[in-house]
């Protein structure tokens, strides 16, 4: 057998050592490069491939594990593994399920009493190249097309490996300045501004990169007329020609980073005040406040004063309330911020 360029990177969840060191053994006997790691039931598993390790070719799933049933272990491995295929590892007495089991995911079933380094070979190439065709076949390349170009937000497919520019939409063209001659010449850190190149390296050196998450993400793009902007981006894992690639949304947000901001310094504007009236403010008045009582008991004060002395206490009060509301309303912006 001609040796493989490719090195294959294997999961097998096995809780049978027996099992577990026979398929090594049936692996080694191939001329083509593998590393596998190894999980003993499904929540060792389950752990390895929510990890930000990296993704596997394929997945040797024993159907027999303890403290689930198969119909569930199916349904929670298919879930978790989007484009991995899944090989199902049968007893003869389980063959019935695990032919039933492919209409739920699974990719294809070998039977531990027959397996034997050429058809555990076979299986693993022929379903990695199902999954392949799986996720590229033609319908599906129309949607993205149409996603993908129609799209009003920037959307770009990069390289995982070199992080080159493999498509763009009009969006981006619009939004950047660059054109798409451009972009395919560059790669994804040159839309960022120097200052961020740290953070850019620290992701691209992460696992997490690889993980198909959709999950938000707050950063600055630079355009090519060097204006910088504040964009959220979310991404993603597709098949794109045949290799993983991910697929990147970009909307700019930053006139909405430039209202929070306003809305911010509006607030610490506000505070501001409020400290000056609680603290500034109010210091003089209670000194007024004190005067005005201690002249009211004075036995010096001419009657006909008493009636506005009191007048002027009871204003004295009144914007002493004013005072006290303002800081409490000040206090609900510190709550909500």
């Amino acid at each position: 057998m001609n040796k493989e360029e490719k090195t294959y990177s294997i999961l097998v969840v096995e809780d049978n050592l027996t099992d577990t060191k026979r398929i090594e053994q049936l692996l080694r006997e191939l001329d083509f490069d593998f590393e596998i790691k190894y999980a003993k039931g499904f929540e060792e598993a389950s752990a390895i491939l929510s990890s930000d390790d990296k993704f596997f070719d394929i997945v040797l799933l024993d159907l027999t594990l303890p403290g689930i049933t198969p119909q569930n272990l199916v349904n929670e491995m298919v879930d978790k593994v989007l484009f991995c295929p899944i090989i199902a590892l049968t007893s003869n007495a389980d063959v019935g399920f695990s032919i039933r089991s492919i209409s739920q995911g699974i990719s294809d079933y070998l039977v531990k009493e027959d397996l034997t380094a050429a058809t555990l070979y076979k299986s693993i190439v022929c379903s990695i190249e199902r999954k392949k065709i799986f996720f590229s076949y033609d319908d599906a390349k129309t949607r993205y097309s149409d996603l993908f170009h129609l799209s009003p937000l920037p959307m770009w497919v990069y390289d995982l490996g070199t992080f080159n520019f493999l498509d763009v939409n009009e969006a981006v063209i619009k939004k950047y300045g660059y054109t798409k001659q451009e972009f395919l010449k560059m790669t994804v850190k040159d839309i960022w501004p120097e200052e961020d190149y740290p953070i850019f390296d620290e992701g691209v050196n992460s696992f997490s990169q690889y993980r198909d998450s959709f999950k938000k993400r707050y950063l600055r793009h630079k355009k090519k007329n060097g204006a910088i902007m504040n964009v959220e981006v979310q991404s993603n894992i597709i098949y794109f020609k045949n290799q993983k690639v991910k697929l990147v949304m970009a909307n700019d947000i930053t006139k909405q980073m430039q209202h929070i901001t306003t809305i911010e310094d509006q607030n610490k504007s506000l505070k501001d005040i409020a400290w000056t009236h609680s603290h500034v403010v109010r210091a003089p008045l209670a000194k007024m406040m004190s005067i005005v009582e201690f002249m009211k008991e004075s036995d010096t004060v001419p009657s006909e004063y008493e009636d506005l002395l009191s007048h002027f206490f009871d204003a004295g009060t009144e914007l002493d309330t004013i005072i006290r509301d303002i800081v409490k309303k000040t206090e609900t912006i510190n709550k909500t911020e």
